[in-house]
C-alpha cells in the first residue's frame, strides 16, 4: 500500500496525520498548499487544534491526550464533535483504541480502513479522495 501510515504520524488527538488533507498538501477548499504538513510530531510549532491550547502537549510531557488526567478535555471534545459530525471519525474512540490495544493494532486497522480500493493508496479522511489515483472512495 502506498501512502504513509505509521506510528510517528499518529497525532496527540488520535487522528493519523497520514490521512489528513494538509498532509496530502491541500486545503479544505481543495487548493494546493504552499507546503505540505509533515505531521503533528515532526514540527516545532504547535498543531492547529490541541497543542497550542495544551501545555502538557506543547511541552511534550505527554504524547497522546489519553495520557492526561483531564482526558477527554474540552478542547478534545470540541474537536471530537466536529470530526464525528463532518467526517464520521471519533478521535476519542481512536485514542481509547490505542490506549487499550497499542499503536501497532491501531495502524493495522487504519491501514485497512483508509486503503483505496482502486490503487491501494491512502484515502483522505476529510474528503474521501485518494491522492495517489484521484478516485473518491467509500470508507
Amino acid at each position: 500500500m502506498s501512502g504513509n501510515l505509521d506510528a510517528k504520524l499518529i497525532a496527540p488527538c488520535g487522528i493519523n496525520c497520514g490521512t489528513c488533507i494538509a498532509f496530502f498538501g491541500y486545503t479544505m477548499s481543495g487548493k494546493k498548499r504552499k507546503h505540505s504538513c509533515s505531521g503533528c510530531w515532526s514540527r516545532e510549532r504547535p498543531c492547529a487544534f490541541i497543542k497550542k491550547k495544551c501545555k502538557k502537549l506543547a511541552s511534550r510531557q505527554i504524547q497522546y491526550c489519553f495520557e492526561c488526567n483531564d482526558f477527554p478535555c474540552k478542547n478534545l471534545e470540541t474537536l471530537e464533535k466536529r470530526y464525528t459530525k463532518k467526517y464520521g471519525l471519533s478521535l476519542i474512540g481512536n485514542l481509547r483504541f490505542i490506549q487499550k490495544n497499542g499503536t501497532d493494532e491501531f495502524l493495522k486497522y487504519k491501514k485497512e480502513r483508509w486503503k483505496c480500493p482502486t490503487c491501494g493508496g491512502v484515502v483522505c479522511v476529510h474528503n474521501k479522495k485518494c491522492y495517489t489515483c484521484g478516485m473518491r472512495a467509500r470508507v
